[in-house]
């Protein structure tokens, strides 16, 4: 369950703030404009409020203004434009398709761009329901141009005066996913289940995690922070340490399982790991709570008695030494994590100090730049370009959704035809799917609600409250349970869009029918020029293939101690989550697809599976040379570095490369080192899953040649 659902922390959370902030501010513009106006005017205004509202989502302030100026421009425009065309039939029409056209296109610009491509259609479709004469549509957009701005500036001032909170609320839960990540890895350690399914899980939820982390970047990196924002940053910092030793514990679990099933030892790494997860979770807590965080978790018991268990363990000898080498290299793992979640504790306690970076280092390629480029649109309008041919299918479906809705025997809501169709039609066919099915659901639900609500209240003021909850369950719940947010805009809709147009209060019943007519529209056209995911998969995997290429580029000049320090390391281990998130993401996406679609979905999780461990392997690696530095043999080390990762950036596709070799009699006195053997039972292991992935990375191709 995601962490803003569950009761102790759904108060807590952004999602909600973000909730209680939208509807606050689209109330309250109504209500004053209520106040020295007429209800149209009124309702106008929250028009813009609320289509503002859709682009008031946490991002730095800079690009929250930025991102709300253009839906505030961009919607006044269409509002307008739609107003001055819509006593000429066919004029009306021609701009309903090529603003469906436009908007869709705007997508483009990424995940940001699509609030405002639904806020485009949708007062693109309330515009176009009742005949407007120019003056009226002149005033009509500049009543919906003040409620846009309105917004934007009431937000704004909201968020400017809270970033602080809102950049706790992003850390806690970036905080809360690794919990969950680091929770996952405890089911590795358990026989009752399946190795290969828990990887699967893990490394969906890398995906999602990285996610939550690339927004804690977004907001706590960029600029310079206050003395307050200070602890923050640490605890940031602090995060992702922990994460690259929690990383560093997935190379394993094969030869443990395989040597120490039914013994006590995997329960012991498995209660241990959890703990992890559980301490983890209480600094995610306490930062929802703007507290200080203490440790409650006791994990001496378990440390002890994995002790214990190390110093009873038989001197062993090939698989068994390898075992036991493995075992230990597990437990010091699993101490360093435990350590590092203590560090992250005393950060949240921390006196207000100095930014913990490195100085004069450029954090400009950790953090999301925002661009649009005219350029980039320009690029797309081709025949080829996925996004271009999403945006034909939204303007040819709405056509026909309007055009439909006119033959059904009631006196139809056009605009609520469309509006499903919009709200349902996506870029790909399983964010499409999903929407279809949570459309139906919540409003059929939202339906009965409201039908129930009218039926007992009869109050404006209750009434006015009900919109209230409905906008703010709206809002909250718009990107963590859209269901709920069916139900809510459903409510929110019959109470408010009745205000809207004359003939629009009643019909609860045609306005399910609208909405499976839109249901059935947009089901039709999902199947209309479609992208489906295989095509693009050659893509994605070659750029996994070439970030982790670059990666142990990276890793090479760390480990041998090449750079001044480990900035440039840092950014090539983001490309490379980034990259298998985008890829994990489209996997996810391809297997909602029908069958006949999908493309070697078995291959695909075994090559993102082997590639994250290859970076469990690198992160295994550092904490190795960090853990044994007295006599570090350096030359030494660092040719068998370099010759293992020259074969593996060989494996992965790079011109092969020319490995340091040692003069005979050189290694004879190595192994007096306590890490030698360790280090070179990781190499081997690091080249074999190098080896896994180029195999897998073969049969993908060989699966999407043959199709």
């Amino acid at each position: 369950m995601h962490y803003a659902l569950a009761p102790r922390t759904f108060l807590f959370s952004h999602y909600f703030y973000t909730g209680l902030r939208i509807a606050t501010g689209i109330i309250g513009l109504t209500l004053a404009t209520y106040a020295v106006a007429d209800l149209p005017s009124a309702v106008a205004v929250a028009m813009g409020a609320l289509c503002t509202s859709l682009m008031d989502m946490p991002s730095p302030l800079r690009h929250k203004f930025n991102e709300m100026l253009a839906g505030v421009l961009f919607c006044s425009a269409v509002a307008l434009l739609v107003s001055l065309s819509s006593q000429v039939g066919w004029l009306l029409y021609t701009v309903i398709v090529l603003v469906a056209f436009l908007s869709s296109m705007m997508v483009v610009y990424g995940r940001k761009a699509m609030p405002l491509q639904f806020a485009a259609l949708f007062v693109m479709l309330l515009s176009s329901e009742a005949p407007s004469t120019p003056g009226q549509a002149l005033h009509h957009g500049a009543l919906f141009f003040a409620g846009g701005a309105g917004y934007m500036a009431y937000a704004m001032f909201v968020v400017w005066r809270m970033q602080r909170r809102l950049k706790q609320q992003v850390l806690a839960e970036a905080l809360y996913e690794l919990a969950v990540y680091t929770n996952l890895k405890a089911g590795c350690y358990d026989m009752a289940t399946s190795l290969p399914r828990q990887m699967e899980k893990l490394v969906r939820e890398q995906s999602v995690l990285a996610e939550r982390q690339q927004a804690s970047r977004d907001l706590i990196l960029r600029g310079k922070p206050t003395p307050e924002e200070a602890i923050l940053v640490q605890v940031h910092y602090a995060m992702f340490d922990l994460y690259e030793l929690v990383l560093a514990t997935d190379t394993d679990y094969g030869v443990l399982r395989r040597h120490f099933a039914g013994g006590p030892i995997l329960p012991l790494l498995g209660d241990l790991i959890g703990k992890a997860a559980r301490d983890i979770e209480a600094v995610a807590y306490a930062m929802t709570r703007d507290q200080p965080s203490r440790s409650t978790v006791d994990y001496r018991e378990h440390l002890d008695a994995l002790d214990a268990v190390l110093r009873q363990l038989p001197p062993g000898d090939g698989e068994d030494a390898d075992a036991q080498a493995a075992l230990r290299a597990t437990a010091s793992k699993i101490g360093a994590v435990i350590a590092m979640i203590a560090r992250l504790h005393a950060a949240s306690r921390a006196s207000h100090g100095a930014r913990p970076t490195l100085p004069h280092a450029d954090l400009t390629p950790f953090l999301t730049q925002q661009r649009y480029s005219i350029g980039l649109l320009l690029a797309n309008l081709r025949w080829s370009s996925p996004i271009f041919r999403f945006a034909l299918r939204v303007a040819m479906a709405i056509s026909v959704g309007l055009v439909s809705s006119r033959w059904l025997p009631y006196t139809s809501h056009g605009y609520w035809t469309a509006l499903t169709i919009a709200v349902i039609l996506k870029p790909s066919f399983s964010l499409t799917r999903q929407r279809r099915a949570d459309r139906l659901v919540g409003t059929l639900v939202g339906c009965m609600l409201t039908a129930a609500i009218l039926h007992v209240v009869h109050t404006p003021a209750l009434l006015l409250g009900v919109l209230f909850v409905a906008t703010v369950a709206a809002s909250t719940f718009l990107s963590i349970k859209y269901r709920y947010t069916a139900v809510a805009a459903s409510v929110q809709a019959l109470l408010l869009i009745g205000l809207t147009v004359p003939h629009g209060g009643s019909g609860i019943g045609e306005r399910l029918l609208d909405t499976l007519l839109g249901t059935l529209i947009a089901t039709f056209f999902s199947y209309v020029l479609p992208n489906w995911e295989y095509q693009n998969l050659p893509r994605l995997v070659e750029a996994v293939l070439d970030a982790n290429r670059k990666y142990f580029d990276a890793a090479a000049d760390l480990l041998l101690e090449r750079g001044a320090d480990d900035v440039e390391y840092r950014i090539c281990r983001k490309r490379v989550m980034d990259s298998l998130a985008t890829l994990g993401a489209a996997l996810g996406r391809m297997l909602d697809e029908p069958a006949a679609k999908q493309r070697a979905p078995a291959e695909l999780n075994r090559f993102t599976v082997q590639n994250y461990l290859l970076l469990a392997h690198v992160a295994a690696l550092r904490l190795l040379l960090q853990r044994y530095p007295d006599n570090l043999p350096s030359r030494e080390v660092g040719a068998a570095l370099e010759r293992s990762f020259a074969e593996v950036k060989s494996g992965l596709g790079a011109a092969p490369a020319a490995a340091p070799a040692l003069a005979p009699g050189e290694t004879t006195w190595i192994a007096q080192w306590p890490g030698w053997a360790l280090l070179q039972r990781r190499l081997r292991l690091l080249e074999a899953d190098a080896a896994q992935v180029a195999q897998s990375a073969a049969a993908i191709a060989a699966a999407l040649g043959r199709k």
